[in-house]
């Protein structure tokens, strides 16, 4: 769950110059920050590895260690699983609780994330990297929301009756799945844990959580606060073989300008679709196609935007952009920059890391793009904005849909027959208009081709954790 633009308190301003006047209506970061949850979370209880084994974890802003945490071998998931086995076994309390209970536990627990949300939002940027702004207003809220959305979903989960021919009574139940084992990943982990525990739990099933490596800090301390709840819900760092699959694999997303869209307003959108959460993000426009007749002037524009981003501590509330998550990121998107040099492109403005300590990268902008090359390809997953050019709506169609991914599109036009055949067109699992990143708990989210498998939040979100069982029973008669 991204968002094109934060949204701050009443009074706060959202560029850096303005926002610094407004310090005092903002949250601040938690102050000499403990990380008291390293071990790994199992059946309620944290335990060391049975390995022994630790791992360290950094701070992308300066390259240094933050803790060592527990790494979980295969012996530590076959207990994570087992645990969560039995918590799932008919007669067990969590298999008997009431629907509303689970409702009001997931409910409960986005009442201790918004507690400890100030801590919560600075252990993710000091992890992640990402500005704690960002963390506060767009993730920590994304989480909240979710976990509440499916909180009342819980009791409303129900079957159907059937009327079958003959003298039977037929009807329907929804019933879980059992053990989910989920992974989260490193650009969202925070946001990313409550997109996956939440339906599942909501549907009655028992979790499995592997956390990324790079960012598992937000997960543990997530897994304490699962524990101060109270009840039968098991985490783990882990990997089980799963009988059902839904995956969100990315994507290269095209963006599409018309002419007689307001273009200031679609340079800024095009803008925080590429370069939100340092570019890190499935979602990121990264394939802009512009009209022809308005191409030079949105290329100048979203240069003079991309000048003008804010890139420093994730700490600072004037940031905007953060470092990227590690090394072999960082190494990564060069590497991609200069293959854009090297294959034709015109860069614009950025293209070099910022020399300091941390992986950051100076904000970049591509002209002159062209379909084959390398950067209009391959997802980058940085701060690096490619602008292609197009002459019709035809064309446009054609080169967006000439891509293995298909996860989101954007279309910006005030003309309402073009944005309803674009819409219609694209192969994309969403697809906005006059908008970028406004995803929400309520609606499904997933891709078309290697975008991925089925679908997350929303009612459709709760179809992957459960099961259709259809019952019949022979009736001496029925009426109707």
């Amino acid at each position: 769950m991204t968002s094109s633009q934060i949204e701050l308190p009443g009074g706060v301003k959202a560029d850096p110059a303005a926002l610094m006047a407004s310090l005092q209506l903002l949250p601040s970061p938690a102050l000499n920050l403990e990380i008291k949850h390293t071990k790994i979370f199992i059946n309620n209880e944290w335990q060391n590895s049975e390995s022994g084994k630790v791992f360290p974890v950094y701070n992308p802003a300066t390259g240094e260690q933050i803790c060592e945490v527990q790494e979980a071998d295969k012996l530590d998931t076959d207990k994570a699983v087992r645990a969560a086995r039995l918590a799932f076994s008919l007669g067990s309390v969590w298999r008997r609780m009431d629907a509303s209970e689970r409702g009001r536990l997931l409910d409960r627990l986005a009442d201790l994330v918004e507690r400890d949300g100030t801590l919560l939002a600075t252990m993710e940027s000091l992890n992640s990297g990402k500005p704690f702004l960002q963390a506060f207003y767009v993730d920590l809220q994304g989480v909240i929301k979710t976990l509440r959305y499916y909180a009342g979903w819980a009791d409303k989960i129900h079957g159907t009756t059937i009327p079958v021919d003959g003298d039977y009574f037929t009807f329907t139940r929804h019933e879980p799945v059992g053990v989910c084992g989920q992974i989260i990943p490193w650009n969202f982990p925070l946001l990313m844990f409550a997109w996956k525990i939440a339906p599942a739990l909501c549907c009655g099933n028992t979790v499995v959580i592997k956390p990324a490596e790079q960012t598992p800090l937000t997960a543990l301390y997530m897994g304490a606060l699962i524990k101060e709840v109270g009840k039968l819900i098991q985490e783990a760092a882990g990997r089980s073989n799963l009988k059902r699959v839904t995956l969100e694999l990315g994507g290269k997303s095209p963006n599409i300008i018309f002419a007689d869209a307001d273009l200031d307003y679609a340079v800024e959108q095009a803008h925080q679709g590429v370069f939100f959460n340092q570019g890190q993000c499935c979602t990121a426009g990264s394939r802009i196609y512009v009209e022809e007749t308005v191409y030079e002037e949105f290329v100048r524009k979203s240069v003079e935007r991309a000048k003008r981003r804010a890139v420093g501590s994730p700490l600072d509330p004037a940031t905007e952009q953060g470092p990227q998550i590690d090394k072999k990121q960082y190494n990564k998107i060069l590497e991609l920059i200069q293959s854009g040099i090297t294959e034709g492109a015109r860069l614009e403005c950025g293209g070099k890391g910022l020399g300091r300590k941390g992986f950051f990268i100076e904000p970049t902008v591509f002209s002159n793009v062209t379909d084959d090359m390398r950067i209009a390809k391959e997802e980058i997953f940085g701060p690096v904005q490619e602008i292609l050019r197009f002459k019709s709506m035809d064309e446009v169609i054609e080169r967006a849909n000439n891509s293995d991914f298909g996860l989101v599109a954007a279309v910006f036009t005030n003309d309402l027959n073009k944005a309803l055949t674009v819409s219609a067109a694209m192969q994309a699992g969403t697809v906005w208009v006059n908008c970028y990143n406004a995803l929400n708990a309520q609606s499904p989210f997933g891709g078309f081709k290697m975008s991925g498998n089925g679908r997350e939040m929303g009612e459709c979100g709760l179809r992957e954790y459960s099961e259709v069982k259809t019952v019949t029973i022979k009736i001496p008669q029925k009426n109707s």
